[in-house]
């Protein structure tokens, strides 16, 4: 098996053109299936990441439009003013982002779920964009870039293209990625600073656990302490993460009360529909994700 490390995105573009080519991120989760695999699985060529420096960014610019007056992402703005949003390079690792200052300033949700993800040997190897692109439900980053609204960047030798992160994971190991195409971006809007935002999982030992359970919050309280909205994503409870617009629906125009939790955690358990495996029982993964939701009654 060939390693090759291009040193741009042109030279990425090509690599992957060549017959058997497959990316190589951080190599956690990759390097592990590989060796379970028999030879003949395994792709001809890995093309590395590790060196093309635009992969490696972190960096806040300016968003696409607001074509609304209220939004989760902050206070309300005028129609038509640009947003703030965080581009984060796929080949970042979960520890660089985990120190970056942007990250734990303007998405907590995100580095709150950084700082369990794995062990530290993990969180120094793997990457954002592998993360991803393994399409586990239970990958830690999934539920609080999904509860931001985030996008991803995917390019090619053709182009470049944005997809919300809900169209780009399809189901456990499968995402929208064409042949001959890479996730180099990931796009997060910037919460504004009246959004509480909060991640928590739950799995069989304290550490290096998957998660049996996970849940990010993002709460916005508006005048009064009202929630003015509300975005809870799931993990480990479907093929993908999920979110609930019924329980996100009940909770505005409530206070942030153990009584509005609770109402909310009755219409999660009704409509989730988790499975049964080694890690949990689908009874129990329903009953701890509504009773994940009653923990915002902390914030």
């Amino acid at each position: 098996m060939n390693v090759v490390f291009p040193r741009s995105l042109p030279e990425l573009f090509a690599a992957l053109a060549e017959p058997g080519a497959r990316i190589l991120a951080g190599g956690t989760d990759l390097l592990v299936r590989l060796r379970a695999q028999p030879e003949a699985a395994a792709p001809a060529t890995l093309v590395s990441l590790e060196r093309i420096a635009a992969l490696h960014n972190v960096a806040e610019e300016a968003g696409g439009q607001s074509h609304s007056l209220d939004g989760v992402f902050g206070p309300a703005r005028l129609p038509g003013t640009l947003h703030r949003v965080v581009r984060l390079g796929a080949a970042c690792t979960h520890a660089e982002l985990l120190a970056h200052p942007l990250v734990r300033a303007r998405l907590p949700v995100l580095a709150q779920a950084l700082a369990v993800l794995g062990s530290p040997p993990v969180r120094n190897m793997g990457t954002l964009g592998g993360n991803l692109c393994t399409a586990s439900p239970a990958g830690d980053c999934l539920p609080p870039l999904l509860a931001l609204g985030a996008e991803v960047e995917l390019a090619s030798a053709s182009g470049a293209r944005r997809l919300a992160l809900a169209d780009f994971l399809l189901g456990p190991g499968r995402t929208a990625l064409a042949p001959g195409e890479a996730l180099i971006a990931v796009h997060v809007p910037v919460p504004g600073v009246d959004v509480r935002q909060h991640f928590e999982k739950v799995g069989r030992r304290e550490a290096l656990a998957v998660a049996v359970v996970s849940l990010a919050a993002l709460v916005r309280l508006g005048h009064g302490g009202i929630i003015a909205e509300a975005r809870l994503a799931w993990g480990s409870v479907g093929p993908t993460v999920w979110r609930c617009p019924e329980a996100e629906a009940a909770l505005i125009g409530r206070r942030l009360s153990l009584t509005a939790l609770s109402e909310a955690a009755a219409l999660v358990r009704a409509r989730v529909r988790p499975i049964d495996d080694v890690r949990a029982s689908a009874d129990y993964r329903r009953e701890v994700a509504g009773n994940l939701l009653l923990r915002l009654a902390e914030l």
